[in-house]
């Protein structure tokens, strides 16, 4: 097993060696990982990945030498029998049938008429309006249809409708290796440069060499100077999965260039709106991620701030403790939208949805509002108006 993850490693191009290998091997044998699954994976990860633009190339890998190991987070799951949510059917409407189904009627008869469900229901059901079951116009299922209601058992999404998700979800991480189809992007990062010389003399200043050998009768007087680097500090979050898997390369893209143009860069992802805990590695999101105070707390005002999210969402989530699609948030997303507001006053949220589309969406709005109207089009307009406002 072993043998064969080492050799899918090699031949996806992550430089591993028969070293480092052995080196696994052998902190296996010395009971490092013992019979953990969370302690094998950070063992193999740190001994055989050596740059970290290879770890979700390592995560995939891992995942499929692996098949069947999952990492089970500490979200709320709902305990269903599998027959009740099985795909027999799938319910198609036309836009005249949609517009006759009725939702329940907001976030709290929601959330309570699933608690008397789960109490009552003996049985799976399809087709029907009621009960949770799939191919159906009820609030509660998979693969039918309601304007406002909870997915359970659906593997994706289909009309994007759900205002909370009782399901597992995997996100990957943003590739930030993409090769650009265009310099454009960089271009307009560019505008947030504010270079100065810091650290040692070790650059040669050719201009005062010349004019101070000029003074010293012709005598070479060798004039050093620090090289000159990008001050500007920039803390980015990406919102991932769901509805932003349609721009994921736009957003790799994005990240390609700023990882590129600022070397005071840190990242961080989030879902829909960013609540109590942001993360790094989307695979491992439920067992390895970073408290939002700690990462208000360890980056300080002068760095600025870029949303990168689509701000497509149910205005629950926004607006209700408890709101968050995939888990129970303890406080609304826009207060916590506030406090990093309060912190970060040099902040933009750029949309990748055309800006056209915006005023049809309630939540583009609420977020649009939190943000005082900073909210640009990732598009390279949009883009350079983003960067004019954060270099103000």
């Amino acid at each position: 097993m072993f043998v064969k993850f080492f050799f899918t490693l090699k031949e996806s191009k992550i430089p591993v060696t028969l070293r480092e290998y052995l080196t696994l091997i052998e902190a296996l044998k010395a009971g490092c990982a013992e019979y953990s699954v969370n302690d094998f994976y950070y063992l193999a990860r740190t001994t055989l990945v050596k740059d970290e633009k290879n770890l979700d190339k390592f995560d995939q890998i891992f995942g499929h030498c692996f098949n069947g190991i999952e990492f089970i987070g500490d979200d709320q799951t709902v305990e269903l029998p599998d027959e009740w949510l099985k795909k027999l059917a799938e319910l198609s409407l036309t836009d005249e049938e949609k517009a006759e189904v009725e939702a329940l009627g907001g976030w709290e008869k929601l959330m309570e008429t699933l608690q008397e469900r789960l109490k009552e229901q003996e049985k799976r059901h399809q087709g029907g309006n009621k009960w949770i079951g799939t191919a159906g116009r009820s609030p509660f299922g998979a693969y039918g249809y309601n304007p406002e209601g909870i997915r359970i058992g659906q593997k994706e999404s289909r009309h994007r409708k759900a205002v909370k998700v009782w399901d597992k979800r995997e996100y990957k991480n943003l590739d930030d290796n993409i090769e650009l189809g265009t310099r454009n992007i960089k271009v307009a990062m560019k505008r947030l440069r504010q270079f100065a010389r810091q650290g040692a003399a070790d650059e040669l200043d050719l201009d005062d060499t010349i004019r101070s050998t000029a003074r010293n009768a012709g005598f070479l007087d060798l004039k050093m100077r620090p090289e000159r680097h990008n001050t500007v500090k920039v803390l980015i979050l990406f919102d991932i999965g769901g509805s932003m898997d349609d721009h994921i390369k736009a957003c790799e893209e994005l990240f390609s260039a700023a990882r590129t143009e600022f070397k005071h860069l840190e990242f961080y992802y989030f879902h829909n709106c960013v609540y109590e805990k942001l993360w790094k590695e989307n695979a491992r999101r439920h067992a390895d991620f970073m408290p939002t105070w700690d990462v208000l707390h360890t980056y300080p005002a002068d760095y600025k701030l870029i949303i990168v999210g689509d701000a497509t969402m149910s205005p629950y989530e926004i607006a209700y403790a408890g709101g968050s699609v995939e888990h129970w948030n303890e406080e609304p997303g826009q207060v916590w939208m506030q406090r990093m507001l309060d912190i970060y006053h040099k902040a933009v949220w750029l949309n990748p949805v055309p800006e056209k589309y915006w005023e049809y969406t309630p939540s583009v709005q609420m977020v649009k509002q939190l943000m005082a109207d900073r909210m640009f089009p990732l598009t390279i307009g949009g883009l350079e108006n983003a960067m004019k406002e954060l270099s103000r």
